[in-house]
């Protein structure tokens, strides 16, 4: 047949319209009894763990030089597909490409053993393995050039007489020009790819089940995304991940004890499962459950085969008996799946923030980053400081007397201009309690007697009033005594002399009497005022200790959490109050 080499530039548009974005099954599902699915599922197999992987439902490779294998896999219920190891001896290497004229015999040879091996099927599915030099760059040399030409004529070969060819890809594909895209493109018209992504176990289990399987869906989600930007429907796309047990291969890498590997199988099945659900990847396989050499063979493949099956599907193989009471049947630790309906992120120890609290304050402030940055803050912290509804109403109150005039109308006409509810409101009121009440509990160094005088000098402007307050708050060093307006609410600045009132704060309501009228810091002699300036330089050196304080909490919580998609929020220290500053108080 026409060998057809890389599409010219000017193709490259055309076939990216017809290999857009599609849901539809792999057009190889549901022929030669495979599973008609959105997602198909294959394994590698090996004689050995036929009477756990052979089973109705299940879909296993045959090579040549096995005897009745592949008969006894599909007599034990499973379909079958042709696995070819060895595509090299048919195309070639990148250093010496098959001779072209050679391609269509071999391809024929090939679809023959194929059907033979599947029981007689026409439209045997063909794994081939597998492409070298994925991420290369054109220009390509003239062999290596050759050599995908072979690698594309073969596929072509294959599908026109009627397989459904598959290409494993070891690299991420070099996309970066119009001639790498086309050639690409031009698989995808005749063949599905298949992403090989073998993370050891040793490394997911190191991070532990959170983080663990968010690296899992990390990985994967990038290996698929790698093709479907390129215009490749995930529909052609699959992922294959190892279970070899020969170090430095991926899979379980000298991982101890088994029952940890185990785990991590679980974590992987659950983790395909999800990104092939947000992606509507066409398929899935397993490899490494060969036994070609001493280093291959292990005890516990067993086990992590049927585990690897019940975490798909608990009727396949039922893990949890099998290995016993100390086997972690969770099907949920570090899964998306285990967050609760409507929830957007979370963690066991902080609990979660839900789509109703995002909306909101994206509405608010107009990011969707922002909003998520903002919740994690809130999270976080409310573990530390919680505040009831109480706080919050008395500092709405407030907020509505002082700023409004005691007009609840007119508050509200402020909220809804400024794209926020009432709840919206009370959310912003108790972050700001709460940080109010952490600040308090951060511990500072006294100040010197040379910051002492160098806020002196540099502050001569700043409002300074002798006072009585009852209870002491934390503004002011005991009970009576001067304070700053840096520091203390400006309220105070402006009371009668002769009286007292009460002044509402974030952090109570308190019983202010003015002993002598307000004065310029300058005015005073620095010994008098010394003690005010240490409140102050204190209240500021607390607000700069919870900020980092925050950040180091918000940091340690990230790496439990989790989101949709994994879209985290990033630790930081968000003022609400900038979107709506009529709800500062102080």
């Amino acid at each position: 047949m026409k060998k057809v080499l890389l599409l010219a530039g000017a193709a490259v548009a055309a076939s990216l319209a017809l290999a857009g974005p599609a849901s539809s099954d792999p057009v190889w599902s549901g022929q030669c009894g495979i599973p008609e699915q959105q997602t198909v599922w294959g394994e590698y197999g090996w004689p050995t763990l036929l009477g756990i992987l052979a089973r109705p439902g299940t879909l296993l490779a045959v090579t040549t030089g096995h005897g009745d294998y592949p008969a006894e896999a599909r007599a034990r219920g499973a379909a079958t597909y042709y696995f070819d190891v060895h595509m090299k001896d048919w195309v070639g290497t990148p250093a010496a490409p098959a001779d072209p004229s050679t391609i269509e015999g071999a391809a024929e040879q090939q679809y023959q053993w194929a059907v033979g091996q599947t029981g007689g099927c026409t439209t045997p599915l063909m794994l081939e393995n597998e492409l070298f030099g994925a991420k290369l760059a054109p220009p390509w040399t003239g062999s290596y050039a050759q050599y995908r030409a072979d690698v594309l004529a073969f596929l072509q070969d294959l599908a026109a007489q009627g397989a459904h060819p598959v290409l494993l890809v070891s690299q991420s594909p070099y996309t970066g020009s119009t001639a790498a895209i086309s050639w690409w493109l031009e698989v995808s018209q005749v063949a599905d790819i298949v992403r090989e992504i073998y993370i050891p176990a040793t490394n997911v289990w190191s991070h532990g089940a959170v983080q663990g399987n968010r690296l899992l869906r990390e990985h994967y989600r990038q290996a698929v995304a790698d093709f479907t930007r390129i215009g490749i429907p995930a529909s052609r796309l699959g992922l294959m991940v190892s279970f070899s047990t020969k170090v430095g291969d991926g899979g379980r890498n000298g991982l101890q004890p088994a029952s940890s590997w185990f785990r991590v199988v679980k974590w992987m099945s659950l983790s395909l499962q999800q990104v092939a659900a947000e992606t509507q990847l066409g398929s899935v396989f397993s490899w490494g459950w060969q036994e070609w050499s001493v280093a291959q063979k292990d005890p516990a493949k067993p086990n992590a085969a049927c585990v690897w099956l019940w975490a798909r599907d608990p009727t396949l193989c039922d893990a949890p008996a099998r290995l016993g009471p100390r086997f972690d049947s969770s099907r949920t630790e570090g899964q998306i799946s285990g967050l609760p309906p409507g929830a957007v992120c979370g963690s066991s120890r902080y609990g979660t923030f839900d789509t109703a609290d995002l909306d909101s304050l994206q509405a608010l402030t107009g990011s969707y980053n922002t909003a998520r940055d903002a919740l994690l803050e809130r999270l976080v912290e409310g573990a530390y400081a919680p505040v009831g509804s109480r706080a919050v109403l008395a500092v709405e109150r407030t907020v509505v007397a002082t700023s409004f005039g005691g007009s609840r109308s007119e508050y509200l006409a402020a909220l809804q201009g400024a794209g926020a509810t009432v709840p919206t409101a009370r959310l912003v009121i108790a972050t700001e309690i709460r940080r109010a009440r952490l600040e308090q509990m951060r511990v500072v160094a006294t100040p010197t007697a040379g910051q002492i005088r160098a806020f002196y000098r540099a502050n001569p402007d700043y409002l300074v009033r002798r006072v009585d307050v009852s209870p002491a708050p934390p503004w002011l060093a005991g009970p009576e005594g001067m304070v700053l307006s840096d520091s203390a609410p400006q309220e105070v600045f402006s009371l009668p002399a002769g009286g007292k009132a009460r002044v509402a704060t974030l952090l109570g309501t308190y019983t202010v009497r003015p002993l002598g009228s307000a004065r310029r810091l300058s005015a005073l002699p620095l010994p008098r005022v010394s003690p005010a300036i240490a409140s102050a330089i204190e209240e500021q050196e607390r607000v700069h200790a919870f900020e980092r304080w925050t950040i180091r909490q918000q940091r340690a919580a990230r790496g439990g959490l989790v989101c949709v998609g994994d879209e985290l929020p990033d630790p930081s220290v968000v003022d609400l109050t900038t979107y709506l500053p009529f709800l500062r108080v102080q």
